[in-house]
């Protein structure tokens, strides 16, 4: 490692390289083209910024591009890139959607010597010459097992023609893909993969739970969990319409929630993110694609609302939690036909659900004695007159304690008082039709007796 960064790596508090940044340093020094895979927060982008900036030559151009999935991913590379480069002299350039393309054409015109974008608008300024690839020597390829899947392939791979023939290539993530696997007959490369996940040792204890919740409770949940002294989350959803319902709901409710999705403008989407890094708000909603990659830190947990349908899917989204050697908590909310389908996608892994609920304002792990209702705040009371029962919302059991509105022994206590008061009414319904049918005497009857009189004493003046 240059002297001058192991002096900044001692000030930020690390002790020495985690497994994937001793792993990737000497091939990536020497030029070699790498797969590196590493657990989720386990320093990936410092493994592959200190060798690559070490090996640039201030002044030369544009010499690395590094290439993100998403507008924030790419923000907080650029972020990273920045802290590293200003000790050698290096500037960094960002380029992504959503941002005042005019402003980033102005930046490439000082000739940075290193450029982190997101595929679609590094490929716009290549195509209308406003960036050079020419003097690229690496290019990057963070979470490549997105980026090499679907539409972006083709962005990536006219990007990687664009460049020298002799480009070094490196491919991060932290999980394998059949796009990784493919990479020497795709690209015509060879390339040395390092593969630490099976003995990294940043990960910290992450408990991952299984909530049993009805899709229409579960915004009801989010607010009860809103209540909890320093709990923040970021809430997973797989569809775009169901997170702004979510967040309509925690508008509705005032709770404090903010949204990043890939409709919003730039600014909204690093106003949701700087609220959040601050702790302004409790919860951040977000799908797939617009979280990938994200690091924040000590972030307590990770929701599903919405569960995820590969392992693939669910390794980045829990991923967010636990990193760098701190706790996490996962927790998986679902109907019991969702559950057992994340069960089956998570077969053979070693993640190892467990029952969570939620009970006095905290989680725990064992069912509590008395139930507190989800939906509380809506309960329907038995009315005795009309002889209703309690209703139990679709999806909930008897007994169930995921915080669903389960029925208790109170409640059930309140049922039977509500049934013996409806058998009473009829009781004395029935004998107040059989005496209104016999002559008036004076013996003690019913409560409605006084109507009764009045009733035959006015009849009999009219007579």
């Amino acid at each position: 490692m240059n002297k001058e960064f192991e002096a900044h790596f001692s000030e930020l508090g690390y002790t020495q390289p985690t497994a994937i940044q001793t792993g990737v340093e000497t091939p990536l020094t020497n030029g070699e083209n790498v797969v590196g895979l590493a657990p989720t927060g386990s320093g990936k982008t410092v493994a592959f910024a200190l060798p690559l900036l070490a090996k640039i030559l201030p002044g030369d151009g544009t010499q690395l591009l590094i290439l993100a999935p998403s507008q924030e991913l790419a923000q907080q590379t650029t972020r990273v890139m920045r802290d590293w480069a200003a000790i050698i002299g290096v500037n960094v350039a960002a380029l992504t959607g959503g941002a005042n393309v005019k402003r980033q054409i102005e930046r490439l015109k000082k000739n940075p010597e290193v450029v982190v974008g997101t595929p679609g608008r590094v490929l716009n300024l290549l195509d209308d010459h406003r960036l050079k690839a020419h003097l690229l020597t690496s290019i990057v390829i963070d979470e490549a097992d997105e980026l090499l899947a679907g539409e972006t392939r083709t962005d990536v791979e006219d990007i990687i023609r664009e460049a020298p023939g002799d480009v070094q290539l490196s491919f991060f993530s932290a999980t394998k893909s059949e796009a990784l696997d493919q990479l020497t007959s795709e690209f015509g490369i060879e390339v040395t993969t390092v593969d630490v996940r099976d003995i990294d040792e940043t990960q910290g204890q992450v408990k991952h739970g299984l909530m049993t919740l009805p899709a229409n409770q579960r915004a009801v949940m989010l607010r009860r969990f809103s209540r909890i002294p320093g709990f923040q989350a970021l809430v997973f959803f797989n569809q775009l319409g169901e997170l702004e319902r979510a967040a309509a709901s925690m508008r509705h409710e005032h709770v404090a929630a903010v949204s990043l999705a890939g409709k919003q403008r730039q600014v909204q989407r690093a106003d949701a993110m700087r609220d959040f890094r601050n702790g302004k708000v409790k919860f951040l909603l977000t799908t797939d694609v617009a979280a990938r990659g994200l690091d924040i830190p000590n972030l307590p947990a990770v929701i599903n609302y919405d569960l995820p349908g590969s392992l693939v899917t669910y390794t980045h989204r829990v991923g967010r939690t636990g990193r760098m050697g701190a706790s996490g908590l996962v927790i998986n909310f679902g109907n019991d036909h969702d559950i057992r389908s994340l069960k089956q996608v998570l077969r053979g892994s070693d993640y190892q659900l467990q029952p969570l609920y939620f009970a006095h304002n905290a989680f725990v792990n064992e069912r509590p004695q008395r139930v507190e209702s989800v939906g509380s705040v809506a309960k329907k009371t038995a009315r005795p007159e009309q002889g209703s029962k309690v209703k139990v919302r679709s999806g909930e059991k008897p007994g169930s304690t995921s915080g669903t509105g389960s029925t208790t022994a109170k409640s059930k206590s309140q049922r039977a008082k509500a049934v013996t008061s409806h058998s009473s009414k009829k009781n004395d319904s029935a004998k107040v039709q059989a005496a209104s049918k016999k002559p008036h005497t004076h013996k003690k009857h019913s409560k409605n007796k006084g109507m009764r009189h009045k009733h035959q004493l006015k009849n009999q003046e009219g007579k």
